[in-house]
């Protein structure tokens, strides 16, 4: 007897989230799990939620990284500003999208990475000096608009097995 596929999940890098609670309700309308995965630096406090679950790696530079990433199956939405953490969970095959709604695919991370690169060099070099723009409430509704395309992206291909 096949088992069925696991249902997809929002993998959510949680240490800097602006978007948790919209990640959250967006999981509650459509059946997705949350994980909340974070290093314990920041406190992260989870809704008292069946679906949503907090998993607290050891502290250290990307151990929140990787377990996103080794985890990251086809089916599941990668949440996160991390350029380089998106870019393996699309190798993986999973989806994956920035904090303020930008999807990142395997058509656009490549320059993505080359720009974070060209930045932090620019930042090192003291050319630039600030960091992201604040979230605003534009970003907040394309995150959630790009959120819930993806998430049916995901569904369909839960489907389809």
């Amino acid at each position: 007897m096949d088992t069925p596929p696991a249902p997809p999940r929002f993998l959510v890098d949680a240490d800097a989230c602006p978007v948790r609670d919209e990640a959250v309700r967006v999981a509650g309308r459509l059946g997705f799990a949350v994980v909340l995965v974070t290093n314990g630096a920041r406190p992260v406090r989870p809704p008292a939620l069946p679906y949503v679950r907090l998993v607290v790696v050891s502290e250290g530079a990307d151990k929140a990284d990787d377990w996103i990433a080794e985890e990251a199956r086809p089916v599941d939405v990668c949440l996160t500003a991390d350029i380089p953490l998106a870019a393996r969970c699309l190798a993986r095959g999973a989806f994956a999208i920035s904090f303020k709604g930008r999807p990142w695919t395997t058509d656009n991370i490549g320059s993505a990475l080359a720009g974070r690169d060209l930045s932090q060099h620019l930042r090192e070099t003291g050319a630039i000096t600030g960091g992201p723009a604040p979230m605003t409430p534009a970003d907040r509704s394309r995150f959630l608009n790009a959120l819930d395309t993806m998430a049916q992206a995901a569904l369909r291909r839960a489907r389809q097995g």
